[in-house]
């Protein structure tokens, strides 16, 4: 059994999904991947991860639209409001979803569903650059 850590960054343009399944599968295939878990954490607070369909634009879309009638942008119902209307949002949409994920590697892929795919999701308005931790354990 190995581990192999590695880093990766995901550039956002502002709210929204951003794929980096390709960015994974890449390095898998790099380091020899065969059986294990894929573990991959988001090292910020005002984003976050999530597998969802990377079939139809407009499930991501509506996942959006969803967010934003759930965690309205409005400074009157928030303290922390010194970094903009959008931060204390993103942190609730942030603690609402994940920071980190757990997949398992099988045959060195992994094991998403065929409409799967990888995302950050941005919760911030302005471009953001989302680092993530890699860690694979396994043959």
């Amino acid at each position: 059994m190995r581990q192999v850590h590695h880093r990766i960054s995901v550039q956002t343009r502002g709210k929204g999904l951003y794929d980096f399944t390709a960015e994974v599968l890449s390095w898998l295939r790099s380091i020899g991947a065969s059986e294990g878990l894929l573990t991959i954490l988001l090292q910020h607070t005002s984003a976050s991860l999530l597998v969802q369909e990377n079939a139809d634009p407009d499930v991501l879309y509506d996942l959006e639209q969803f967010f934003k009638r759930l965690v309205p942008e409005d400074n009157r119902l928030y303290r922390h409001t010194m970094e903009g209307p959008d931060d204390m949002p993103a942190h609730i949409r942030a603690a609402l979803t994940l920071t980190n994920l757990s997949i398992p590697v099988m045959n060195g892929m992994p094991a998403v569903g065929t409409w799967q795919g990888m995302y950050v999701y941005e919760h911030r308005t302005h471009p953001h650059t989302r680092r993530l931790a890699l860690h694979y354990l396994g043959d």
